[in-house]
């Protein structure tokens, strides 16, 4: 249950402010139908998600439990200064695949979007820290869900009302935290 709140909070607020989240104000403002939106996103983040939980697994079994805590543990922390950098979204990743329709072009421009992300890295670790990939990749895709599924709805005026420096704050401590913690042997439990 721990890998599953863990990675549902930390990509919940890492998701926040990030370019995936704005790009879900830009299609809603563009399309006006959130239900395909949602769904677009869903599917893109499940796959997406699940070839980096997938990643995370197979990390584990490559590198010795030593190099793991290391790698991770770095990685960790490299996420929460990455955590602290404002995102911004580039106009043709908007314009990509329109003409597949909302739930396509929500699909594809997600699943691009979210190639090598914070939030996409941010999994292939806790996948590989928790060592149970389907938990993790269940816990980031609703966290995604819970800061996209708003934004969708709501858009800007959401946005505005939010101090993004410290929900940023937050998520990059949490990170800290969880690379610190790694470091320090937290994860013997785990193998590493």
């Amino acid at each position: 249950m721990e890998a599953f709140l863990i990675s549902t909070g930390v990509v919940a607020l890492a998701e926040i402010g990030d370019k995936t989240q704005l790009l879900a104000f830009i299609l809603a403002a563009r399309f006006k139908k959130p239900l395909p939106i949602i769904a677009g996103i869903f599917a893109a983040t499940i796959v997406n998600h699940g070839l980096a939980g997938a990643l995370g697994a197979w990390i584990t079994t490559a590198l010795t439990p030593s190099v793991l805590r290391w790698v991770l543990g770095l990685s960790f922390i490299g996420m929460a200064v990455w955590t602290m950098i404002p995102d911004k979204i580039e106009d043709d990743e908007t314009k990509v695949a329109t003409r597949f329709g909302v739930f396509g072009a929500t699909l594809v421009t997600f699943f691009l979007a979210e190639m090598g992300d914070k939030t996409q890295i941010a999994t292939v670790a806790m996948a590989a820290h928790y060592a149970s990939p389907l938990v993790v990749v269940a816990g980031t895709t609703l966290g995604m869900l819970i800061a996209d599924v708003p934004a969708v709805f709501i858009g800007d005026k959401l946005a505005k009302r939010i101090p993004m420096k410290l929900v940023h704050s937050i998520a990059a401590g949490i990170f800290a935290v969880l690379g610190i913690a790694t470091l320090l042997g937290a994860g013997k439990g785990f193998g590493f």
